[in-house]
């Protein structure tokens, strides 16, 4: 279900590889049109007429073609060489079949200043584009010399007022430089020739450093480019709306992957990021979630043996085995309980996932209250089903790919229950009293450059919002962090990324042969009866220094007889306030996973300032975490 009138671009600039490989990732990723970058028609081997009848045969619009640098304000002989090199891009133009090609604001130290200079450049070179058939856009870079501001790039073109010369807003020039985008309002439509998008986190730096490196899909970043668009439609405009990102994550990613990460993410803006469109009503809704319905685990027998040598200390047990399969559910609680399956079949998608990255979360069930809604959001955004063949008599429970090739599960909110009864009729042990827990967190550890990916995967499939990113410091270094959450904070998933080779997170992915699930976090309202209870029965859990402890007294004035209640049970703490936040963790079992215990009392975070004295704490561990 696609909106014909709001039509799809890129630049070729934006993503990896040969111009006729980026060109075919374009198309197979769903886009109306693509610019092309003239760095990229400079360096292929294919001919302007080439490309053009490959755009052609792959059903995709030349939208522009880009940049031109420099046009206006030059003195002579500078002006005259200009001219003359803007002829040469005309012949290139009509060898690609575009009619538009981007003009710059000039960054020249030789451009003068006059704007009634500039008006004049840009209407001579719009009457000799119209000679030829052929249209200007103007742009205001933000670091242009004397126009970076769209507003006046605006009034340039509205005052010189040839129909062959037009504006192009760019969100990351006029946001990266806070121009109110009210101000679009005063832009006629039909002089509005093509709307480029960008998101990108807010920094303190130059902008055209920003530009070049920080540039981001939307939905990545911090611009609010819903009041952006939102503006743009205002005025009527019906033209395209062209991805043109500056990344270098993306330019060492797969084209196609990011070429259909931007097919996303102008789908979400088109949507609504952070509150719904008046395009919204015609789409598919994000996925509304109520719960992590069930953790899945793949693992051999003997894996499986050592997974419930971790679970049963946290109060789960093998409550139930399925109809057919050699699968079981773990649960802890009785009311609502919390469901681990984990699944030992000899074939399938748990029993391949197992080979390749040995015991480890394959899946996760997600309750939704609109299954077939949520499905259709994730078709709309390209985002692959699985399907595995069932069995005459099992149920049906529709997934996505998610994360390093597992699977999620949208499980129906309403008919959960029977699900659980229908599938795992034959009964096992019965639950264990104690303490009851909740899903808190999942942790999932990426490539640093599928970061970016996996976090627009949830934003713009899910009705989830994103926290601020945190960079946390590893013994070994940086890594990167950020959660996602949806409304009641009943799915939470956080995401990390690190580029140092010997940081946890990068080794937990050598050693896991890909991304996935790190950590589970379980919450509790009694941490303490849990601590006690899991350390009673063997759980092997991560030792805190007794310096973070005496230091926790002095920051914080906490009771001794608190801090040594924590030390005991190897407790870290945090406050944010009056909320309190208490946590601890588990060794790993089989060298990749491992559990956390989380008591929040108000407390909204996730520890973020204990990430060090516990990534410090596991690197002290080297049978858990190998070199």
């Amino acid at each position: 279900m696609t909106n014909p009138a709001f039509k799809t671009s890129i630049a070729t600039v934006s993503i990896s590889g040969t111009l006729d490989a980026k060109l075919r990732a374009i198309a197979d990723a769903g886009y109306d049109g693509a610019e092309i970058f003239e760095n990229d028609l400079l360096s292929t081997h294919l001919s302007a007429r080439e490309i053009a009848a490959m755009m052609q045969d792959l059903g995709l619009a030349c939208t522009m073609f880009q940049p031109f640098r420099d046009l206006d304000g030059l003195p002579e002989p500078q002006r005259a060489r200009a001219f003359d090199r803007l002829e040469r891009k005309f012949d290139v133009m009509q060898e690609l079949g575009t009619d538009l090609l981007l003009v710059c604001s000039s960054c020249s130290p030789l451009a003068d200043c006059d704007r009634e200079r500039t008006i004049a450049d840009l209407t001579e070179a719009a009457e000799r584009a119209a000679a030829r058939g052929l249209r200007l856009g103007y742009e205001a870079l933000a670091w242009g010399r004397h126009v970076h501001d769209h507003r006046e790039a605006w009034g340039i073109v509205r005052d010189a007022d040839h129909p062959a010369l037009g504006l192009v807003l760019d969100s990351f020039h006029s946001l990266s430089r806070k121009i109110p985008s009210s101000s679009i309002g005063d832009i006629r439509a039909d002089k509005l020739f093509i709307v480029q998008v960008a998101d990108a986190p807010m920094l303190d730096m130059d902008h055209l450093g920003w530009s070049r490196h920080f540039r981001s899909m939307p939905g990545q970043g911090d611009f609010p480019l819903d009041d952006w668009a939102g503006a743009i439609r205002k005025i009527g405009y019906q033209g395209y709306w062209s991805l043109e990102i500056f990344n270098d994550r993306f330019r060492a990613g797969s084209a196609s992957g990011v070429a259909l990460d931007g097919y996303r993410a102008l789908r979400l803006m088109e949507g609504g990021i952070t509150r719904p469109s008046p395009s919204a009503a015609a789409l598919p809704p994000r996925v509304k979630t109520s719960g992590v319905e069930f953790i899945e685990f793949a693992a051999s027998h003997e894996e499986a043996e050592n997974l419930a040598a971790m679970l049963r200390p946290l109060g789960f047990r093998p409550t139930a085995r399925h109809r057919s399969k050699d699968v079981t559910r773990w649960t802890q609680g009785v009311e609502d309980p919390v469901n681990i399956v984990i699944n030992c079949e000899p074939e399938g998608l748990a029993h391949s996932f197992d080979v390749v990255h040995g015991a480890s979360v394959c899946a996760l069930g997600l309750a939704v209250d609109d299954v077939p809604g949520a499905l259709a959001r994730a078709d709309f955004l390209r985002v692959p089903r699985f399907q595995q063949a069932l069995a005459p008599d099992e149920w049906p429970i529709p997934s996505v790919r998610g994360v390093g090739g597992s699977l999620i599960y949208f499980v129906d909110a309403a008919t959960r229950a029977a699900m659980w009864a229908h599938e795992f009729p034959h009964a096992l042990e019965n639950p264990a009293p104690g303490p009851r827990l909740r899903i808190d967190h999942v942790a999932q550890t990426m490539q640093y450059e599928e970061f970016l990916s996996w976090l627009l995967f949830y934003v713009a499939l899910f009705d989830v919002e994103k926290t601020p990113q945190l960079d946390i410091a590893d013994p070994m270094g940086l890594i990167q962090s950020q959660a996602v959450e949806n409304a009641d904070r009943s799915v939470r998933f956080t995401l990390n990324g690190s580029l140092a080779a010997q940081s946890l997170t990068s080794r937990f992915i050598q050693n896991y042969f890909g991304a996935g699930v790190q950590h589970i976090a379980f919450a509790t309202d009694d941490i303490m009866a849990v601590a006690d209870a899991a350390h009673a029965q063997g759980l092997p859990r991560l030792e805190i220094p007794r310096n973070y402890f005496d230091d926790l007294e002095a920051r914080w004035g906490l009771e001794p007889d608190l801090i040594d209640a924590m030390a005991a049970r190897d407790i870290l703490y945090d406050r944010d306030g009056e909320a309190e936040y208490l946590q601890f963790y588990s060794r790993a079992f089989a060298r990749r996973v491992f559990f956390e215990v989380v008591e929040r009392r108000g407390y909204a975070g996730y520890g973020a300032i204990n990430a060090p004295i516990r990534l410090a704490a596991q690197a002290r561990h080297k049978p858990d975490f190998p070199d």
